[in-house]
């Protein structure tokens, strides 16, 4: 049992309400049940209820136990003296205020019907990946869309959250945090932290000084990640990114925020994932995009971004993926699927945040249209809701069903889901 559960039966009004009382024999009627609380303070506000015939206005605190309102200290928090109703599963302890007035309880264990809990278990303690896995056929289209809808858009607004962050990190400067994120998603997941680490630690303002020369870029990018240690002056190249590296370090004092070898992971990735090819990759990036925000923000479709994204890194990654190393074949390029990676983990995420931040529904719009243009992602994820016949055709299906997987289903936060709660509701 779980606070959700009495979350839903208030909500829904889901338990016997002919002859309604208090636990002390109150009669109780019940006009508004207030707006869910997600904040501190007590978890619906501004509910009505008449006690006895006496309208109140005010706040309803919900607890599994009476006692619980001790256990959490409600006691002496004057945030909680507005409350007009305490609804709980089982009322276990006399509930007062500082003054020495009762707090009115309602308890819903006698008043839920043995069936709708029956229901509530077979979703809460069954062991399939999806809860409902069983029942989903039953769940009306509408029901489902409109939970995928709303999953799509927290996901959104949750990247969006992580742009805003980096944001008041980059005190306000959307081109360094553009390039931050670019550099975490090159990581692929894998190696996204050191990715973002290494941008964190190496200013886009030096590289940008930089762009007219290729080899400098892959120098410091190379050698701030401390990957170019690892070339040991293996051929011509490498020692010539080292004596960039030793002048460009110096000059902009980068020593202090190089990262190590073995924070980078290349066990199990295919050679062409190598950060080290990542990075001359993004080099290339770097060279030729004078700004990436502006690129992003105003790109007019996918395919514009697609095809600007998809660069050709310099002579040498394309031969080799180790500096000591030499490739039995070309080194191949971004390809296409890592091209679609990137746009939905970063330029979604920007074009959200900075619709958000300028309250300027345009960029939510274009970052709607951008998902709707990219393909559905290949994942496990997506392969458990197709067994469930549940088909997503484009990233905007795609994003939304993976936000529901790991952020409802996994979690089991069923009775937040609305396909969840329309199976407790209508089966």
């Amino acid at each position: 049992m779980s606070e959700d559960f009495l979350y839903f039966l208030w909500q829904f009004q889901y338990f016997q309400k002919n002859n309604l009382q208090t636990v002390t024999g109150e009669a109780l009627q019940i006009l508004a049940v207030g707006l869910r609380n997600t904040n501190a303070g007590p978890d619906f506000l501004n509910g009505r209820v008449l006690i006895d015939g006496l309208e109140w206005v005010g706040n309803i605190e919900m607890h599994l136990r009476s006692s619980d309102w001790h256990r959490h200290t409600h006691t002496h928090d004057r945030a909680y003296d507005s409350v007009i109703l305490h609804v709980v599963w089982e009322n276990d302890a006399v509930i007062a205020r500082p003054d020495g007035s009762l707090v009115p309880t309602l308890a819903l264990k006698p008043l839920t019907s043995l069936a709708l809990l029956q229901k509530y278990h077979s979703l809460i303690d069954n062991h399939e990946v999806i809860p409902c896995a069983g029942q989903f056929e039953h769940v009306p289209e509408l029901q489902k869309r409109s939970m995928l809808d709303r999953a799509l858009l927290q996901r959104l607004q949750r990247k969006a959250a992580t742009v805003h962050e980096m944001l008041v990190r980059n005190q306000q400067d959307w081109e360094e945090t553009t390039y931050q994120l670019l550099a975490q998603n090159f990581g692929f997941k894998i190696n996204a932290e050191p990715m973002l680490r290494l941008a964190q630690g190496l200013p886009l303002k030096f590289l940008q000084k930089h762009r007219d020369n290729r080899t400098q870029l892959e120098a410091m990018l190379l050698g701030q990640s401390g990957l170019l240690t690892n070339a040991q002056g293996s051929d011509d190249y490498s020692l010539t990114l080292e004596r960039e590296y030793t002048f460009l370090a110096a000059k902009y004092g980068l020593n202090s925020q190089q990262l190590r070898l073995h924070e980078w992971k290349f066990l199990r990735l295919r050679p062409a994932n190598f950060p080290t090819v990542r990075l001359a990759q993004l080099a290339t990036l770097i060279q030729q995009q004078t700004s990436f925000f502006s690129l992003f923000i105003h790109a007019e479709n996918v395919e514009q971004l697609s095809r600007l994204l998809r660069v050709e890194q310099s002579a040498y990654w394309q031969k080799h993926y180790l500096f000591q190393k030499e490739a039995s074949a070309k080194v191949a390029l971004l390809g296409k699927s890592s091209v679609e990676n990137i746009v939905i983990n970063t330029v979604i995420p920007l074009l959200v945040a900075y619709s958000e931040a300028r309250d300027n529904r345009v960029f939510l719009d274009k970052a709607m249209d951008f998902l709707e243009q990219l393909p559905t992602e290949k994942n496990h994820i997506t392969e458990i809701w197709t067994t469930l016949k549940q088909t997503t055709k484009t990233a905007f299906d795609s994003q939304g069903v993976i936000e529901l997987y790991t952020h409802f289903c996994q979690p089991k936060q069923c009775l937040n889901c609305t396909i969840g709660t329309s199976l407790l509701r209508h089966t």
